[in-house]
């Protein structure tokens, strides 16, 4: 595991070090290595083929941030979906930002929808703030198209929380709900569903996205809170 540490210090900017630092309040500075994503990706194809894969996998908590953006990436080329949803159930628990969460994108995912949706479910009640977000990010990105049910988008709408980092990410769901399925979405927000700041903030996203159209913007401003 040092290697893997080593190898990380060896590819890293000092300048996106304190970059990233400043994006994540949540991950104390000295954590940050400032290894550039593009590089953490390419790292990533490597351990996932070698012979210390899992042992990386197992070595938890680590220490670094860049490790845990490692281990996201590690876990979403996995190609087995049993194996997957091991891996990320072990790994949710020591998810300590948004970055790491939301990097966290296990490809096989799409293609066990039906299998993926009971651990959602368990997600969306976690005490974890990102084991939450990440259930919400599940629903976002494989149940708003094809997939589409207003069950789901109820499921959202039920978490009621404190947390900043779940309130931002439910927010994002209705705003992408917005562009994609429109008609069910503003219901709930003509309903006021949301708590204010979500609700606004979800109209915010929404009136920036180019996926929105003009005469719709128009109409969602006219329901801020």
């Amino acid at each position: 595991m040092n290697g893997i540490t080593e190898y990380l210090f060896s590819k890293q900017d000092t300048e996106y070090r304190d970059f990233q630092a400043k994006l994540m309040p949540t991950v104390e500075g000295k954590k940050f290595i400032g290894v550039r994503t593009p590089v953490l990706r390419q790292y990533a194809k490597e351990v996932a083929k070698s012979n210390f894969r899992d042992e990386f996998l197992n070595e938890l908590p680590h220490c670094y941030f860049d490790e845990n953006q490692l281990h996201a990436f590690v876990i979403s080329l996995t190609k087995d979906f049993d194996k997957c949803i091991a891996e990320t159930e072990a790994f949710l628990p020591y998810i300590d930002n948004w970055a790491t969460c939301d990097q966290l994108s296990p490809k096989v995912f799409a293609k066990h929808k039906t299998k993926l949706l009971p651990y959602v479910d368990k997600w969306l009640v976690s005490e974890e703030e990102y084991t939450v977000r990440f259930g919400i990010k599940m629903l976002m990105q494989h149940f708003l198209d094809n997939d589409f049910d207003e069950k789901y988008m109820k499921k959202v709408a039920s978490v009621k929380s404190d947390r900043y980092y779940i309130n931002m990410m439910t927010a994002w769901y209705f705003a992408t709900a917005l562009a994609k399925q429109y008609t069910t979405a503003v219901k709930y927000i003509e309903q006021g569903a949301l708590d204010k700041w979500t609700h606004n903030k979800a109209i915010q996203k929404a009136r920036e996205s180019f996926r929105i159209t003009a005469e719709q913007k128009e109409y969602l401003k006219t329901l801020k809170k």
